[in-house]
Order: structure tokens, then sequence, then C-alpha cells
């Protein structure tokens, strides 16, 4: 069983756009307790097209999750449940609606069992901490990671690429088959760290300062200042909608020992 708790938080700015189309949430499980599901979501699309799509994938994650048990479910196929179905919505209420919706999709599932379990669509990314120290990210699902992929591009070439904010997978798609990337960590312990968030916010960070903001703050705080900073650095600009989600592994307080002296009695 676990020896941490779960801190979280979710934090969002509208930037320098008209409205906010990016979802954040943090869920529990009705059927499977001591489980916690984050997601986040960042709408394409135009005029509401994009928060449609991005709303879509939240409702979707929130009841697949409701109906979860780890007794007969796996979190891996649940989370590509939640890809595939979010999709095929989003492309039906495309139709409905006549807008062209889209979104991208980072899902992260944590649980009493020491193992983490993400997947992600897209360019909305999830990096892994081991305290202030980055362990990992999820690679983008871009043009150009793509061609960093491929070997035809090298990597320092590949964020400065005129094609950079072009996508290859997203929900909602009808020109390309959806894939879903699955990730996990098994060995979950107190002071790890994970961050969601959308292209509005990662844009003006490394992932050490994400590392260094997280660590050193509780989830709520370090939400609070990582949009300030992006605010600033993104001064003069036209930002995009920044959201993030932070969960934090703390550890467990230890009980205190009680002692009692309690009269002995004798059977005569």
């Amino acid at each position: 069983m676990s020896q941490y708790r779960i801190e979280a938080a979710t934090g969002q700015h509208i930037g320098d756009r008209s409205e906010q189309q990016d979802r954040a949430a943090v869920f529990s499980a009705p059927k499977a307790p001591g489980y916690m599901m984050a997601v986040l979501a960042d709408g394409m699309g135009g005029l509401s097209g994009g928060s449609l799509a991005a709303e879509q994938v939240i409702r979707t994650a929130q009841q697949v999750f409701e109906q979860f048990s780890p007794e007969t479910d796996d979190v891996e196929t649940m989370l590509n449940t939640i890809g595939h179905e979010a999709h095929l919505i989003i492309n039906l209420s495309g139709i409905s609606s006549e807008k062209q919706p889209h979104s991208t999709m980072v899902v992260l599932v944590l649980g009493p069992d020491l193992r983490a379990v993400w997947a992600h669509v897209g360019d909305s990314r999830l990096y892994r901490f081991n305290g202030p120290n980055p362990a990992e990210r999820t690679v983008d699902h871009s043009y150009v990671e793509k061609l960093v992929g491929e070997g035809r591009m090298a990597r320092d070439e590949a964020s400065n690429h005129r094609l950079s904010n072009l996508l290859v997978n997203v929900l909602g798609t009808t020109t390309n088959d959806l894939f879903v990337t699955i990730g996990r960590y098994d060995a979950l312990q107190p002071g790890d760290a994970f961050l969601l968030c959308s292209d509005g916010l990662w844009h003006y960070f490394d992932d050490a300062e994400f590392g260094a903001a997280i660590a050193m703050n509780s989830p709520r705080e370090a939400c609070e200042m990582l949009i300030r900073k992006a605010r600033e650095r993104s001064e003069g600009t036209n930002a995009d909608n920044c959201s993030m989600v932070i969960a934090k592994l703390v550890e467990l307080p230890k009980e205190p020992k009680h002692y009692k002296a309690e009269k002995i009695r004798r059977a005569v």
C-alpha cells in the first residue's frame, strides 16, 4: 500500500485570447478508493469549437473513470478508451455543430499501488519529477518531433522550426488515424511530482524551472507562481491560454506513540 498522500491543484489563465479553450480537472473514482485522475485538454478549432472539444475530453474522462474498478479493469485500457471515445464524440459534435473542433489530451492516474499511468494526444505535456529533478516528459505529437524521431532533424533545430506548432495527432482529426501514447512509472514515493500543462505554459519554461517551482511550493502556490511568471515572460505577445494540473506525493505524517501505564490486576 502507498506511504504517501496526494496533493493536487489546477491553474488557468486566459492569456491574451478572447476565450478560455483549455480545460483542467481532478477526479476521484467511487469504485476505486485511493485512485486519482488528473486531466488537461487544450481545445482548438476557432470560435467556440475548441472549448466544445476540450469540454468533451473532461466529460468523457470523468464518465469513464467513474466506472473504473481496479478489481476488474486495467488502467491502460481505460486511458485508451477515454481517448478514442472523446475522439469519436468530438467528430460527431463537429458534424452537428458545423464547426471543426479539435483538442489535445493528457491524463494521469495515480493509485495506492505505487503506480502512475498516463496517456497523451497532441502537444499537451506531462512532466514527472523526483523532488526538484526532472525525470521524464512526454514527447509531443508534432511534425518536428516526428522529424527528430526519424533522424531528419536535430533536436536543437526543433524548438525554433517554423512548423513547430503543427500537430500530426489530435482528438477530432479526420485526416489521420488517432493514436494514444501510454506511459507508466511503477515506483512512486514521497517527493515525486507531476505536471500536466498546455503549450501556453511550457513554452516559457525549461524542465529544471518547473521542477524547482513545484518542489519548493504547494501545488496551489506553484500554479500561482508559474502563471504569474508565464504572464511576465509573454508580455508583448498574443499569449495563448495557460493551464496546468500539479500533483505531488507527500509523506504521510507519523502517528505519535502513546504509552499508558495501567494497573495490573492479579487473579487470586
